[in-house]
């Protein structure tokens, strides 16, 4: 006959087994059953790991719901930057002005307008002094060139983004209805002889392939049509990214370039060990 649990009756272990062991099966030794008992320190110890695996669990996911998103999203997809010392990456939704047949200034034929619009991105700035401290973390070492400790020592460094910029602004330089322009003015990378000219297009050509590559964007592009009187379908460039406040990290570059004439000692003479016979 079932008891109720009011007429259940419940009682502590016997002394002997309350330190050395648990009853697994629920007899007694005058049962029937053989009794089957595990240590208590055992079941002690399985009980405080739970404990400890808890603890742990529920401090990473404390972590982990009050970390900052953004700083969480450029840690696991990029490596060490200066740059983010004292600019905060965050990321906002941009769509992007993919229009075929509307130009904006950065798409125009050559002029003094559009030049000065591509050098606002920061496409020619100057590098800045990366700190001693910082170097290793941003993948410099004693091969890369150093600033005398008197005008603050750290090493001469540009921001990578800007001179994937810098490329796509000599691309477009060289466009064939662009060209003769520039070619005529004779400034940057223009006042070089040709074959140098050329290497460093097709350099900057095969950076931005690198890149590309490096971060492939794996958004889809959908059509749309056009053309009422023969409906055409076309891509739609007009396309929706998660993009980086480039304006923090275009300010930084700006602030922290180095001086535009710097002394004549102002690097550390090298250990002609570490000096290559070409460019890399």
């Amino acid at each position: 006959m079932f008891r109720s649990a009011k007429d259940t009756e419940f009682a502590p272990l016997p002394q002997s087994e309350s330190c050395e062991s648990v009853n697994l099966t629920g007899n007694d030794n005058d049962g029937k059953v053989p009794s089957r008992k595990l240590p208590t320190t055992f079941v002690c110890l399985l009980l405080g790991v739970a404990f400890f695996l808890s603890a742990i669990l529920g401090a990473l996911s404390g972590i982990l719901l009050t970390q900052d998103p953004d700083k969480y999203c450029f840690q696991r997809t990029s490596r060490f930057s200066p740059v983010t010392q004292d600019t905060q990456i965050s990321y906002h939704l941009t769509r992007f002005n993919g229009s075929f047949m509307h130009e904006n200034i950065y798409r125009k034929p050559a002029s003094p307008e559009v030049d000065e619009a591509w050098q606002a991105l920061g496409v020619d700035y100057r590098g800045a002094a990366v700190p001693q401290d910082l170097a290793a973390k941003s993948g410099l070492t004693n091969k890369h060139v150093q600033i005398q400790e008197k005008y603050g020592g750290g090493y001469p460094a540009n921001v990578e983004g800007l001179h994937h910029l810098h490329c796509l602004n000599l691309l477009r330089q060289s466009l064939y209805f662009n060209y003769a322009y520039y070619q005529a003015h004779g400034d940057g990378a223009f006042s070089n002889e040709e074959p140098i000219l050329q290497l460093h297009i097709t350099h900057c050509l095969d950076i931005l392939r690198q890149q590309l590559m490096c971060t492939i964007d794996v958004g889809v592009l959908g059509r749309v049509w056009y053309n009422k009187g023969n409906p055409t379908a076309f891509p739609d460039f007009n396309t929706v990214h998660k993009c980086r406040n480039f304006e923090g990290v275009r300010e930084w570059a700006e602030r922290h370039q180095m001086p535009e004439v710097v002394p004549e000692d102002f690097y550390v003479r090298p250990d002609l060990g570490l000096v290559g016979e070409e460019m890399p």
